[in-house]
């Protein structure tokens, strides 16, 4: 708990020791998925537990595998659909009587909705705002804002009744600037028929910056941190006429490699980080900047 004389408490001793996170607990929520796996990386290297959170138990479970080949005994995977609060407090329930402490929360779990068609009649493209489907607004909402709500809410007073504890989400990018919607233009089409970045990427992201400092002012004086990332895009296998475009809205002139983050993760989520709450630490090879 901070000291409320204003006097700074004890600095770690080293540099090392700050990223240290020897004994402590990480839930990572969407952690079957390509980044949540990295994320797990991250904590597991510097000594951490990771418990890979997911709606698809088979998929996290892969992932806690892969993390174990490079770090045995450092990953758990655990099935937990983070938008109902009775499943995450389940999970709190479980991985308390499991570990007896939680002391890193990852909101990092999102959708990428895959929708096919158009609902609308007479043409149009499902994801222009004009047409974008109510269910697809409430159930990314759902996932990827309520959920982070959700095991805040949760897991936040874990940690506030131990007195120290981290909270990450991972924003974006997209929710500091608009997306450039000229990236997903294709030829021939017209402009009702145009694919764009939905709406929700954008609402999401920067709704979980602004959870982000609420948080980090809530259990402040309990020692709770929370900060936020706000990464770019990764490089997997996108079509090259897009990494083209993109390239020329980004200073360093190309998109993240898959482990460019853990880094970034490893220092918010560890002493390092020690005097940081209510941040946003953009990494995106300098996109904002433009």
């Amino acid at each position: 708990m901070p000291d409320p004389s204003g006097v700074p408490g004890p600095a770690p001793a080293s540099v090392r020791e700050a990223f240290d996170l020897s004994g402590r607990v990480a839930v990572i929520t969407g952690g079957g998925g390509l980044l949540g796996r990295k994320h797990a990386e991250a904590v597991a290297e510097l000594g951490a537990l990771a418990i890979l959170v997911d709606v698809d138990l088979a998929r996290a479970e892969t992932a806690a595998e892969a993390v174990n080949g490079l770090y045995p005994g450092r990953a758990v995977a655990r099935g937990c659909d983070i938008t109902r609060p009775e499943a995450v407090e389940a999970l709190r329930d479980d991985l308390l009587a499991a570990h007896g402490r939680v002391d890193i929360l990852i909101n990092n779990a999102a959708n990428n909705p895959k929708v096919e068609g158009n609902p609308k009649a007479g043409g149009g493209q499902w994801s222009r705002l004009e047409a974008f489907p109510l269910d697809v607004w409430n159930q990314d909402i759902a996932v990827g804002l309520t959920g982070a709500f959700l095991c805040a809410r949760v897991f936040g007073p874990v940690m506030a009744a131990a007195g120290r504890g981290v909270i990450l989400n991972v924003a974006s990018d997209l929710g500091l600037i608009a997306p450039d919607q000229r990236l997903y233009r294709k030829a021939g089409l017209a402009e009702d028929e145009q694919p764009v970045k939905p709406v929700t990427y954008s609402v999401v992201k920067a709704g979980l910056i602004g959870l982000t400092r609420y948080l980090a002012t809530y259990w402040a004086e309990r020692g709770v941190r929370a900060n936020a990332v706000a990464p770019g895009g990764v490089h997997a296998g996108q079509d090259p006429d897009f990494l083209g475009r993109l390239a020329h809205l980004i200073p360093l002139a190309r998109m993240a490699h898959q482990d460019e983050y853990k880094a970034t993760v490893a220092y918010l989520v560890s002493d390092a980080s020690s005097y940081m709450t209510g941040a946003v630490l953009t990494v995106d090879g300098g996109r904002t900047c433009w």
